[in-house]
């Protein structure tokens, strides 16, 4: 009998949520190299946006609630930045810049030299952004993301505001033009992107 698994913001740490989440039928397994899972990390209250650098040999994840982003670096976790204006989505640009969305700045911004961050893009059609969520950067170097209000919604992952453009939509970047395209609106809340 399938137990109902609760994911609401009471579920404190990952060691608090069933491993038996993890799909072990034979179709799930044939893309797995091993059937063994090593959990890294537990102390956070949920894990998001999880960006492999390959030239810093880093894994860079954001605990958003905990308003953190935290790095793996040889098999050790520590602080990668905090307070992180509660970031959630992270990818990497084509010159391997860390491109993150903040639901606390309301904004796309870029950390090169993994120090020095730079907003990309916080507003549309002069009205400020909900709260950028997930993201993605395309070959060409356009930078796709979703724009929920999430973090609008309370201050459990972003500081409460009001939505100004009237939706929530998936939108597309261009840091080289500095345009912003609708990519689709007829979203209601949009998550993840890929």
């Amino acid at each position: 009998m399938n137990q109902k698994k609760d994911f609401s913001p009471t579920v404190k740490k990952l060691k608090d949520v069933p491993m038996d989440l993890i799909d072990n039928t034979s179709q799930f397994e044939s893309y797995l190299k091993t059937k063994t899972f090593t959990k890294l990390y537990d102390e956070m209250l949920w894990g998001e946006g999880p960006c492999y650098v390959p030239h810093k040999d880093m894994l860079v994840w954001s605990d958003n609630p905990n308003n953190r982003m935290l790095k793996l670096i040889n098999n050790k976790v520590s602080e990668f930045r905090n307070p992180s204006n509660f970031c959630n989505g992270n990818t990497l640009d084509n010159d391997e810049n860390l491109i993150s969305c903040s639901h606390g700045g309301r904004c796309i911004y870029r950390t090169k030299d993994y120090i020095n961050t730079t907003t990309l893009v916080n507003s549309y059609q002069g009205k400020k952004l909900n709260s950028p969520n997930d993201v993605v950067v395309k070959t060409d170097g356009s930078i796709w993301f979703t724009d929920p209000p999430y973090g609008i919604l309370s201050d459990y992952e972003g500081y409460p505001g009001k939505q100004e453009y009237g939706g929530c939509y998936v939108f597309r970047y261009d840091p080289i033009l500095k345009k912003l395209d609708v990519v689709l609106e007829d979203m209601d809340r949009p998550n993840g992107i890929a």
